[in-house]
């Protein structure tokens, strides 16, 4: 019981990060602000949502033993979040340095201190 209102938790702030990335690409004024929300909460969202699904699969071991669906399903979400861990915020930054080479501005006042920076750096 315990550990099902615990999941449900965890799926909760997965799904409200998940959520919350949707509306900043939908607000948020230009293309760096955009893609932080769109690369932070997902990679924050992901881990509730999958810590959710490792925590089920092991309240099921806990329960009975494993089954050969729950101890897949553990391991294949360690390696999800791994993968999403690693590959989230390099894509991030590789999209954020190439909008920055190409000469994408932030929007208003935004300070940009890399603005003499020379692009081969």
């Amino acid at each position: 019981m315990l550990l099902n209102t615990i999941t449900y938790v965890l799926v909760g702030i997965g799904l409200f990060f998940n959520l919350m990335a949707g509306v900043g690409l939908l607000r948020f004024p230009d293309f760096y602000t955009r893609l932080h929300a769109g690369t932070k909460c997902t990679t924050f969202g992901s881990i509730f949502l999958i810590g959710a699904v490792v925590l089920q699969g092991i309240a099921a071991w806990v329960q009975g033993g494993w089954g050969a669906s729950d101890s897949t399903l553990v391991f294949r979400g360690l390696i999800a979040l791994a993968a999403i861990l690693i590959t989230n915020p390099t894509g991030a930054h590789a999209i954020a340095r190439a909008g920055h080479r190409s000469g994408v501005k932030p929007v208003q006042a935004m300070v940009d201190d890399l603005e003499g920076a020379d692009p081969g750096d």
